[in-house]
């Protein structure tokens, strides 16, 4: 259909709907609008990609979307139905963004090892003279990862609870340099983890280094790959603000990525907790307590990263084929009365 003819067509459901918003809306109404808004712009957008209908209309669906959240009656269900829905969901939209992120991560740390494993100098030019000498000389006692018991366990915790929390914000505010910042924040920390692996690896101590470390590691890595995609959220926007404008992009964005890194937080704080109060027994725990514990890191971070939010995708999808047919929008209404009721 030309545009005029839907320009024409459309036009005056389209006022209604927005002299309806100055107003207060019947709930029922609201969402049927919206349904409808967005039926509208999924059409416009593959019709007329680059019209001014198509930015109007998204606007306007923004709008209507902006209205549903502000008016939802908020119970006390909503704070685990952040943790249950939301943000599960958010990363099923944003999880080929996060497995780009794994990558990048992923290829650095194998330069870190292969770099350390056949260039000695390489591990004190990451890792610092202080540091590696530090460990040489624990390695000779007998303690080679001493350095988790050198300090009290609650004040441990809270240093490394509130720097990596500190690390977790920088690395998120960093995409708003387009995520320059934030890629090369998440290559020299991948570079200083291979570097250390490495490092044990050439003194032989290469499982006893997976097997201390990754107590704590297993979430404290995998966090930082998730944080650095809330970052890489932000930058995407900037560069790829698609049929919205860069400022309103921007914005939808920033919230998303803010959301990822307060969804973070536990992960942190018990990351840090074992870190601290755990991982100093490596040496004196039953092995099978520690790959207890690894194993259970491992399946959790793949669970609700990735696991869970593609099954809570087919249940959007189940959802949607029962009540009625109209793409993504149904399940924001879906997602909205969830939200409300906390089930």
């Amino acid at each position: 259909m030309r545009e005029a003819y839907f320009l024409k067509k459309n036009a005056g459901k389209w006022k209604q709907y927005e002299s309806e918003l100055g107003g207060k809306p019947d709930p029922d109404r609201l969402a049927e609008g919206f349904i409808e808004l967005t039926d509208d712009l999924s059409y416009a957008r593959t019709f007329y990609p680059a019209s001014n209908t198509t930015r109007y209309l998204n606007g306007l669906a923004a709008r209507f979307h902006q209205h549903i959240y502000r008016n939802r009656k908020e119970r006390g269900g909503r704070f685990f139905s952040f943790w249950r829905y939301e943000l599960p969901w958010m990363f099923y939209r944003h999880q080929r963004l996060l497995l780009y992120t794994f990558i990048i991560f992923a290829v650095f740390v194998f330069i870190g090892v292969l770099s350390a494993l056949y260039d000695h100098q390489f591990i004190r030019a990451i890792l610092g003279d202080g540091y590696v000498n530090m460990t040489l000389e624990n390695i000779e006692k007998g303690d080679p990862f001493g350095v988790y018991a050198q300090t009290a366990p609650a004040g441990m915790f809270l240093k490394i609870a509130l720097n990596n929390i500190f690390v977790a914000f920088v690395i998120y505010v960093c995409g708003i340099t387009a995520g320059v910042f934030t890629v090369i924040f998440l290559m020299r920390n991948s570079i200083m983890l291979g570097a250390f692996v490495g490092f044990f690896f050439t003194k032989g101590l290469g499982a006893d280094a997976l097997l201390a470390v990754f107590i704590h590691g297993t979430l404290e890595i995998s966090g930082l790959v998730v944080e650095a995609c809330a970052g890489l959220i932000m930058a995407r926007a900037i560069l790829f603000p698609k049929t919205y404008s860069r400022k309103v992009a921007l914005g939808s964005a920033a919230k998303d990525g803010l959301k990822v890194i307060m969804g973070m937080v536990p992960v942190i704080l018990l990351a840090a907790f074992l870190e601290s109060f755990v991982t100093r027994y490596y040496q004196t725990m039953p092995l099978m307590l520690n790959l207890f514990i690894l194993a259970a890191s491992l399946a959790f971070m793949g669970w609700y990263f990735i696991g869970y939010p593609r099954q809570l995708h087919k249940r959007m999808e189940k959802n949607k084929a029962r009540d009625s047919p109209g793409g993504d929008q149904n399940f924001m209404v879906w997602m909205n009365k969830k939200l409300s009721s906390g089930k």
